[in-house]
């Protein structure tokens, strides 16, 4: 038997937050500890819900690895006190953050789940309601006494993804993210129908550490055709760069050029670790197919394989916080650790 759970909400900003102002019509965030006057619905849930904002939200278009940091120490100080956490959060970056979360929250036992909305919590349409009482109830998921999720998801419209999985594919729609490397873990209809196939295996025994150091300075470059020797060469001379994300065509593929080749062998040669990831929404990168990208593989560049760009960057700046060494960094980051890729 299931105790009735603890879930604590974490605002953090984003349109899910805010409410419309009925005289000037314009949007702005409404108190959460008024948060049951809004959705009473929420009184029908069997669950304890506490909740818990950011001093200041912000739009997710200004989040950052400094207010990731800042979740994450919200979880680490309530996680002995909460049975779930579910993180409310502006849509446009929220696969970046969650996938990040994914990373600095090592041997997760509790459901971290993330969701949004398309429309203003206040509006007649909004999707804001039902994300937010299905995000809780997922949370409270139990079985044989234990959570049902325990890993960070992200839940919209309907399927939750696994975080580091997801990424946002429409701007207009309610179905605004997809997971098309990764089957949904549970899908809501009239019940929720958990895939307990695809969850990550429990890390229970393990005592949950909280990843607080990031890497900074990397660059993301998407390859595209008359990308040129200049603009390559200005981008790859950044003098403090710790990293690059390259968002290559297909399965991985380069340009063959001699000054591309070279201006990638000047960033090997000082240690920078370049990642490969393919700029097509689904599919993986395959550095063995042509003669071009095993060249590239021999120097060392790394295999992204079915990851999502959102997740790469997170799990660069998470392992360059990590002081790993050279040597080691290529085989770590092609290994899942979240179950980011296959």
């Amino acid at each position: 038997m299931c105790k009735k759970p603890n879930i604590l909400l974490i605002y953090t900003g984003g349109t899910i937050g805010m409410i419309k102002d009925s005289e000037t019509g314009t949007l702005h965030n409404f108190n959460f500890d008024e948060l049951l006057e809004y959705i009473p619905e929420l009184n029908l849930l069997d669950c304890n819900i506490s909740t818990q904002s950011f001093a200041k939200p912000i739009d997710s278009s200004n989040m950052n690895p400094s207010n990731w940091v800042e979740i994450a120490s919200i979880i680490e100080e309530a996680y002995d006190n909460y049975d779930g956490f579910v993180i409310l959060h502006g849509s446009d970056t929220m696969s970046y953050t969650a996938s990040a979360l994914s990373f600095m929250l090592e041997n997760l036992s509790k459901p971290v789940i993330f969701t949004g909305s398309q429309l203003p919590i206040g509006d007649l349409r909004t999707d804001a309601k039902e994300n937010l009482i299905t995000s809780i109830q997922i949370a409270s998921l139990c079985n044989e006494g234990r959570p049902v999720i325990r890993e960070v998801g992200l839940y919209f419209e309907y399927k939750l993804y696994r975080a580091n999985r997801s990424t946002k594919i429409n701007a207009e729609h309610f179905e605004a993210f997809d997971s098309l490397n990764y089957p949904p873990l549970i899908v809501s209809g009239v019940n929720l129908s958990v895939n307990y196939q695809a969850l990550l295996p429990s890390n229970s025994g393990k005592k949950l550490k909280v990843h607080k150091k990031l890497g900074s300075n990397i660059l993301l470059v998407k390859m595209f055709p008359g990308i040129d020797e200049v603009t390559i060469n200005h981008l790859f001379a950044y003098p403090e760069i710790k990293g690059l994300v390259l968002e290559t065509y297909g399965s991985g593929n380069l340009t063959n050029e001699k000054w591309f080749v070279k201006a990638i062998k000047k960033l090997i040669d000082k240690e920078i670790p370049i990642v490969n990831v393919t700029q097509c929404s689904g599919g993986s990168v395959d550095m063995n197919i042509y003669k071009t990208n095993i060249k590239y593989r021999k120097m060392g560049i790394i295999s992204g394989k079915d990851i999502t760009t959102e997740s790469a960057l997170a799990k660069l700046l998470f392992l360059l916080g990590q002081n790993i060494s050279a040597n080691s960094f290529k085989t770590i980051y092609e290994t899942s650790l979240r179950g980011e890729m296959k």
